[in-house]
């Protein structure tokens, strides 16, 4: 049986947690890999919504294992707020696994990431304010916390001393902020020392033998393949790697081990936060797929810019994650319009590209090329399977397979649960 990994092939928000869901029932382990709580996923189940900000989608399947990898960064607040929240609906979360090597992001974390955000004012990437960032400098700078130092006061002492340092140089010299006191910090995370340890794992080791055993693992991204830090729109990006590389990393399996990279695409497109967006409406259009799609940030609240389906991204991702498949998401909201344009190359100085420029400049001064193609106004959200589609969704659909390189396997016509059409199994 296959390890997959399921991740957005646009700027995020394409519908993960319906295709996660999806699978739950036929999948083992759910494992986020990347981000924290500044993602999020709406997965409906019956006539009950739920948000999710940190946790797997998993989550929510009886028999799936839900694990959050060491890729991740994890707010412990945040964590028993939203295990508390599902425990309330009769959620049961007591198969949770937590690694020991996530990163905690901490209350210093996220002031300085607000602080800095307003700091950059016009020039500001338009984070979160989640301590996201923060925290994986820190890793990167070797002074992150971990979830194993929650357990060892001396050594964790000594880790928010070391971090503080610097930062309460930073806050308040260049910020004019109060200096954090580094024995408040340390109390606070020690709070939440026994009540996460019950989900506390070596997860790399459950997983490799998970997978050496034929179980069935899925490998969720967060955010999308264009907010990647590598790979993505830099710097309006992430601060992690949402690609199928980044699986191997944040979950500790090797790249051998994964035989199935599913990308997510909404058929049409929206991102959220700054950075350049070539099909981007500010228009009528713009506003009824605001409207119709519900396009409102899960963890941010915030509306989402939104354009026409861009192919020119839609292969970037196939190509940078080696994608097999696609889920197309949310066709319904398509539905009503007499010809939908969809952007298939892009004009730059005068020139025709085909291809994703690997210039920022470049990038931002795109503009898209559109192919008018006809639209339908039956409704499909009844549609069980791709001959129940009008003849032009078909078509549509079709058109935007071939545009994007991988074959389209299923295709979200509604948001509930069941309202999705199955072309091909993922688990085959």
């Amino acid at each position: 049986m296959p390890a997959l990994v399921l991740l957005g092939a646009q700027w995020g928000d394409e519908g993960k947690g319906k295709a996660t869901d999806l699978l739950g029932g036929s999948v083992d382990y759910v494992v986020r890999y990347q981000g924290g709580n500044n993602a999020g996923h709406t997965v409906v189940v019956g006539d009950q919504k739920y948000a999710l900000h940190l946790l797997p989608s998993g989550i929510l399947s009886p028999g799936c294992t839900p694990v959050i990898g060491n890729g991740v960064v994890v707010d412990p607040a945040v964590l028993l707020s939203e295990l508390s929240g599902l425990n309330e609906r009769g959620v049961d979360t007591s198969k949770l696994l937590l690694s020991g090597n996530a990163h905690l992001i901490t209350p210093y974390h996220t002031t300085v990431d607000k602080v800095t955000e307003r700091f950059l004012g016009s020039r500001k990437i338009g984070t979160t304010g989640r301590g996201i960032g923060p925290t994986y400098a820190d890793k990167i700078n070797r002074v992150g916390i971990r979830v194993q130092d929650l357990y060892d006061e001396s050594i964790l002492t000594q880790k928010v001393e070391a971090a503080l340092d610097f930062k309460n140089q930073i806050l308040a010299k260049l910020y004019n902020r109060r200096a954090i006191e580094a024995g408040a910090i340390v109390e606070e995370l020690l709070t939440y020392a026994e009540q996460i340890k019950p989900y506390v794992a070596d997860t790399t080791l459950i997983l490799n033998n998970a997978i050496d055993e034929g179980k069935v693992v899925l490998f969720e991204g967060g955010q999308g393949t264009l907010l990647d830090v590598d790979h993505g729109t830099y710097p309006f990006v992430t601060s992690s790697n949402p690609t199928a590389g980044g699986a191997c990393t944040g979950a500790g399996v090797g790249p051998t081990k994964i035989s199935r990279v599913i990308g997510i695409l909404k058929a049409y497109t929206t991102r959220v936060g700054a950075g350049p967006f070539p099909t981007e409406l500010f228009d009528k259009d713009g506003e009824a797929l605001r409207t119709i799609g519900g396009e409102r940030g899960v963890t941010t609240g915030r509306d989402r810019r939104c354009g026409w389906f861009d192919a020119v991204i839609a292969r970037y991702a196939t190509r940078v994650n080696g994608l097999t498949d696609f889920f197309l998401t949310k066709l319904d909201v398509l539905t009503g319009w007499e010809q939908i344009p969809v952007c298939v190359a892009y004009e730059i100085d005068g020139k025709r590209v085909e291809e994703l420029p690997y210039s920022q400049s470049d990038f931002h001064h795109a503009k898209p090329i559109y192919e008018m193609l006809p639209g339908w106004s039956e409704d499909i959200t009844k549609a069980k399977t791709f001959a129940d589609l009008p003849k032009n969704a078909q078509a549509y659909v079709k058109a935007l397979e071939e545009m994007s390189g991988a074959p389209i396997s299923a295709i979200g016509v509604g948001p509930g649960r069941t309202e999705t059409i199955e072309i091909n199994s993922f688990l085959s």
